[in-house]
């Protein structure tokens, strides 16, 4: 409680923006190209509204009993075993998340390379040694730092880099032709709503795709219009970060951070669907599954784009980390002080296991992958509504009451995505057909 009121409300903003989000964004544009354009923004919008439900009833939970942690709220609701389950899952999201970055960040580094020095075999440009001076250098230092508020400087850089990755994929859509229908990619049968044709270079409204094979890539990649649901349903997971920056923010209340979150919510919103709808008006069904792709590895302008993505992502690791930390102090240290011998030793143990994890573990992303498939579903939907109707007294809100019953609802969307999720991974594992395409 020594860190409350220290962070302003702009600060609080670009942290929990910088904490929605991710490298996710550079699919956006490949899921309109299979939902089509209407639908798409139905699903954005509604999964927008959603996350910020989901806020408010953890802040009214949080409210309830003058608690601040994720972890404390799970403690409130069913005893050791809540706060055990909701630390862990915690826990492995964000490794699961950091993961995520680091891979990313090792694949566009090297396209970086492929692109800059024709192939030379430069150690110093390898993504696995890259990200560990990346890692020693700029996660770590910035991990260390005893407030999150800190980070907000570097979490508003972070965003002014996906702003300039913005503009550019707007001023690209005016200077680029769409490609030949058969460049990319081959579709096979596809039911258009609203539109005659079914040309690779003309927008869909709404699309239903059975089926849609990249006939680029090595292995076959099929797209269904159904795995769009889970990719947009988790396009805002921001949740274990919420309490952290709540317990930072400067004239703390649940109103007031409320507004931080909806501002947030809003500003990736549009982000989102700028990129996908330029993205998409750009190369239309010939879009691949990471936007970057799509562009020439000799446009400058691009180049410098792939750049400002991977400081991007790199300075949003660090904002990932706070909360296993906080996870991990609250399971083995729940009533220890700040100490700073913890605080670094808690950070370079897991900077160091993720390293070593996605250097050495070559299907480390499948893993976390599947995990991704049940904590996410639990960390916005399923745990903020369970603690809703647990902690807030009956007295209060009567279970049969309507904010309860939307409770009880929310709680079995979140386990109806969370089984969507599950499925579509099992169905990539049994056929070995990539579904979503890598995202």
């Amino acid at each position: 409680m020594e860190f409350v009121g220290k962070t302003s409300f702009g600060m609080s903003i670009f942290n929990l923006s910088n904490a929605i989000l991710g490298s996710g964004i550079l699919g956006l544009a490949y899921a309109m190209a299979n939902t089509g354009i209407i639908l798409f923004v139905l699903l954005l919008t509604s999964m927008a509204i959603l996350s910020a439900y989901s806020i408010h009833l953890l802040l009214k939970s949080a409210g309830v009993v003058g608690i601040r942690a994720y972890e404390q709220l799970g403690n409130r609701a069913f005893g050791r075993p809540g706060k055990i389950l909701a630390a862990s899952i915690i826990t492995l999201n964000n490794i699961g998340g950091k993961i995520k970055y680091i891979i990313n960040f090792i694949s566009y580094s090297q396209r970086q390379k492929d692109m800059t020095t024709d192939k030379a075999n430069y150690w110093f440009v390898d993504g696995r040694y890259l990200i560990i001076i990346i890692s020693v250098l700029v996660i770590l230092p910035l991990a260390l730092m005893k407030r999150l508020g800190y980070l907000g400087y570097t979490s508003g850089f972070s965003l002014s880099c996906m702003v300039f990755f913005l503009i550019s994929v707007i001023y690209k859509k005016f200077v680029t032709e769409c490609p030949e229908e058969h460049s990319y990619n081959k579709t096979v049968p596809t039911e258009s709503i609203y539109n005659s044709t079914d040309g690779m270079c003309e927008a869909k409204l709404i699309t239903i795709n059975p089926q849609v094979r990249n006939v680029n890539c090595k292995s076959d990649n099929y797209y269904h219009t159904a795995f769009t649901i889970p990719i947009i349903a988790f396009a805002f997971v921001c949740h274990p970060e919420v309490l952290p920056i709540y317990t930072e923010l400067k004239n703390p209340s649940k109103k007031r951070m409320q507004k931080v979150a909806n501002i947030s919510i809003l500003t990736m919103f549009v982000m989102y669907l700028v990129t996908a709808i330029f993205g998409y008006l750009t190369f239309y069904g010939n879009v691949k599954s990471e936007l970057l792709e799509m562009y020439s590895k000799k446009d400058t302008l691009m180049l410098c784009v792939r750049l400002a993505v991977l400081i991007a992502v790199t300075l949003t690791v660090p904002v990932v980390l706070f909360p296993i930390r906080r996870a991990v102090l609250q399971l083995l240290f729940p009533d220890k002080p700040f100490h700073w011998v913890r605080h670094i030793s808690i950070a370079v143990c897991l900077l160091f296991l993720v390293n070593l994890l996605v250097i050495f573990v070559p299907n480390i992303r499948d893993i976390f992958g599947f995990i991704g498939a049940t904590s996410a579903p639990s960390l916005i939907f399923i745990l903020p509504g369970i603690f809703y109707i647990c902690i807030v007294p009956e007295e209060q809100e009567p279970l049969k009451s309507r904010p309860k019953i939307q409770a009880i609802a929310f709680v079995t969307l979140g386990f109806i995505f969370m089984i969507m999720s599950i499925t579509f991974i099992i169905i990539e594992w049994v056929t070995g057909k990539k579904t979503s395409g890598g995202h």
